[in-house]
């Protein structure tokens, strides 16, 4: 029984800080460090390297930039596709971390999944961010940051003390995703087409009257030669 629960408790700390970096990478290496700096849980050797005070003050400065880009329409889906090349490895390595020094091969397949899982976690963050920006008012982009803050560190401090709840919860999430991602994906197709008429609404006029003035050039031209 109790190898189980030490088992549960390293699934529940592998894939929660994976699945905590597709929302906010840097509230949850903040949140890990501070409680490993501060003792209130023995972080694995993989991950004890983010208790380091450096490493804590450039998560929290982090946090803080993004905590305000988050809130600005438009300003907040650019920050998701840069981060889309910062959070997957880091979920990935933060995923392997977790498992500690216990066997490579466990640790590779904990950084494959993790990855995987902060990958459909952010696909899901940045997908249902494009589509809130279609709306004019800020107030929704504020709610939905403050949400996914509230779920990072919620979600991780069930991972920590409550990781069966938490496996259950993530299974729960994870079909949830898989129902949800390609109804996020057939809206932001939606808004890219209207986009893209738009822009070429406001083209047609444009090459209309270049032709326009061709035409009266041409005109021109001829009445000059006779």
């Amino acid at each position: 029984m109790e190898q189980l629960d030490q088992i549960s408790a390293i699934l529940a700390l592998s894939m929660g800080a994976a699945w905590a970096s597709g929302l906010n990478l840097y509230a949850a290496i903040f949140m890990l460090g501070m409680m490993g700096m501060t003792g209130n849980m023995d972080l694995p050797p993989g991950l004890e390297v983010l208790q380091n005070p450096l490493v804590l003050f450039a998560a929290g400065t982090m946090y803080v930039v993004e905590f305000f880009a988050d809130k600005i329409p438009g300003i907040d889906t650019g920050w998701d596709v840069l981060h889309t090349f910062v959070r997957i490895p880091a979920g990935a390595m933060l995923a392997a971390g977790a498992v500690g020094n216990v066997d490579p091969a466990m640790a590779v397949a904990a950084g494959i999944l993790g990855g995987g899982l902060t990958a459909a976690t952010h696909a899901t963050k940045a997908g249902t961010r494009a589509l809130v920006n279609t709306s004019p008012e800020p107030f929704s982009n504020w709610g939905l940051s403050i949400g996914e803050d509230v779920a990072v560190f919620t979600g991780l401090w069930v991972a920590l003390n409550h990781p069966t709840l938490f496996i259950v919860l993530m299974v729960v999430f994870i079909f949830l995703l898989i129902w949800l991602l390609p109804k996020l994906w057939r809206g932001i197709k939606l808004v890219v087409a209207k986009i893209r008429g738009w822009l070429g609404d406001k083209q047609e006029p444009s090459q209309i009257a270049i032709r326009e003035v061709k035409d009266d050039q041409t005109h021109r031209d001829v009445e000059a030669e006779k």
